[in-house]
């Protein structure tokens, strides 16, 4: 007997649910419309149920709808039958997935949850299954054929279960206006959570770390300044502590260039005058848009009357997670 190739199953099996995408998006109808509009207009959370390989798509779709801005979670129907149904209010829109529209588990809880109060839209491969009967609004997932070759393991019907709980979720998000820092709130422990929620008085140098140097200085002074903070920078003051300007590494290779004497010039004779600088409540992964933009390895974070109040560099972004 001649052995399967790998790739070529994996390959078939790609263009099988590729295929079943195609095919779902004859489904995006006034029925999809009417779902979007009763989960928008949704008073509780929009509860998820199914049943095995359903359950686990049923799973994320809850999860994907709760971190976009429609509260959501998953209910195991066999859990709902000996007590978590009490989870269910009237003011709830309980979406239902089945592949069959049959699942015995699923379909039985149906009468207590109209009971409840609660509107039920299915999503199923069968438009006329029981489930779809007796759901207030029905979505269509029907799949022209699984990529399992025995047709018995849900394969492409989940997939396409998984496309119309991410189009669900999508469209919503959009309607409500959902913003980036809105999906931050929600993910506060990840890296795409301190990108997005961090400000620069989150992580700047504050104090006697900040690099700081008088007018009238000599460049030597300020370099020695710039090494005991060591963010490759000083920030130069005048007599009031106001940001005057900024020396930098970069400005330190051109001083050298131009033969300058470190030891009697001061350093007002080469600090960036116009130099760029931030407030404290600045995103700090729009500090880091800006850096990038101007090719700059640091900033001076100053308040309302130009007085600095912090610091950071690029290492700082980078310990931070937002770099």
């Amino acid at each position: 007997m001649k052995k399967p190739s790998f790739v070529e199953t994996a390959k078939r099996v790609l263009k099988i649910e590729q295929q079943a995408l195609l095919e779902l998006e004859q489904f995006i109808d006034n029925n999809f419309v009417s779902a979007c509009d009763l989960m928008m207009d949704c008073k509780g959370r929009v509860i998820v149920i199914g049943m095995g390989k359903s359950g686990h798509v049923g799973n994320k779709i809850a999860a994907t709808l709760a971190s976009t801005g429609t509260p959501s979670f998953f209910v195991h129907p066999g859990e709902a039958s000996h007590g978590d149904l009490g989870m269910i209010t009237a003011d709830d829109v309980v979406l239902m997935l089945s592949n069959s529209g049959e699942t015995g588990e699923v379909v039985g809880i149906i009468p207590i949850i109209k009971r409840i109060g609660a509107q039920v839209i299915s999503m199923t491969g069968n438009d006329q299954s029981t489930m779809a009967q007796l759901a207030d609004i029905h979505l269509c997932i029907k799949v022209s054929q699984e990529a399992c070759p025995l047709g018995l393991a849900p394969t492409a019907s989940t997939t396409a279960t998984l496309a119309m709980g991410d189009a669900l979720a999508v469209a919503l998000l959009e309607a409500r206006g959902f913003t980036a820092d809105d999906f931050a709130l929600s993910h506060p422990g990840g890296s795409l959570g301190k990108r997005l929620l961090l400000t620069l008085a989150d992580i700047m140098h504050t104090k006697s770390d900040i690099p700081i140097t008088p007018m009238g200085s000599s460049i030597k002074e300020a370099l020695f300044e710039m090494s005991a903070k060591g963010l490759g920078m000083t920030a130069i003051v005048d007599e009031q502590g106001k940001l005057s300007g900024l020396f930098t590494d970069g400005d330190l290779r051109r001083v050298i260039e131009q033969k300058i004497d470190l030891h009697n010039d001061t350093i007002d004779s080469v600090m960036t005058i116009c130099c760029t600088t931030a407030m404290p409540d600045m995103l700090a992964a729009e500090a880091l848009n800006i850096m990038e933009k101007k090719r700059i390895n640091g900033l001076i974070v100053i308040d309302n009357d130009n007085h600095p109040i912090g610091a950071l560099n690029t290492q700082d972004l980078l310990r931070a997670g937002v770099l």
